[in-house]
């Protein structure tokens, strides 16, 4: 199932027409976070597919630029598409008194914690919890920085080491040198940094 991830920065050659002809083969779009609502609201009209999407810790609440219209926020909730399950974790770690996408790491458990029992209805019902977790933040230890504002969450090591889910997409941390890691693997988890835009094909197990 091939996807197009996004985050971070806006990429010209996907705020453009060529976007029909880029993005043709998709099955739906992912937004890691920190992307304006009219650059993810104009990628879901150039190419009627559904997109996906998680706050980032830029977002501000209740305005009309914060949440995009005609897209689906994944935060907090599991979404099974074309058999593909999903589910998402926004914000970033709290690094100062905003109101709003940004969490304590005992926040973010409890957040973990909300979906715990969605996860055990997706056991159940399709033999996994989860094939796809989408984030803003990384994991701890894992495409983070040492600074506070981009530390990843210790919280997300717990869940790809209880849930195993297939992939883990998360934006966040910015991407300047060609040569600094983008993907990495966890257990049985596949950790991909997408910062700008990423296509990727995506493997549906069961």
């Amino acid at each position: 199932m091939r996807v197009l991830a996004v985050s971070d920065v806006i990429v010209e050659a996907l705020y453009s027409p060529a976007i029909r002809e880029i993005a043709r083969d998709v099955e739906f779009v992912v937004s890691c976070g920190d992307l304006p609502s009219a650059y993810l609201e104009y990628i879901v009209s150039m190419i009627d597919k559904p997109l996906y999407y998680v706050m980032g810790n830029h977002g501000t609440r209740g305005g009309v630029t914060a949440v995009p219209e005609g897209c689906i926020d994944l935060d907090g909730h599991v979404i099974n598409h074309n058999g593909l399950l999903l589910a998402g974790l926004e914000g970033s770690i709290r690094y100062n008194d905003s109101p709003y996408y940004q969490y304590t790491e005992g926040q973010m458990r409890r957040k973990v914690f909300g979906l715990e029992r969605k996860l055990w209805v997706n056991r159940l019902r399709y033999g996994r919890y989860l094939d796809v977790l989408v984030t803003h933040a990384p994991p701890f230890g894992i495409h983070d920085a040492s600074d506070l504002p981009h530390r990843g969450f210790k919280s997300f090591l717990g869940f790809i080491d209880h849930y195993h889910p297939k992939y883990l997409l998360h934006g966040h941390t910015h991407l300047y040198d060609n040569r600094a890691v983008r993907e990495s693997v966890r257990g049985q988890t596949h950790i991909v940094n997408t910062y700008g835009y990423k296509f990727l094909d995506l493997e549906i197990d069961g």
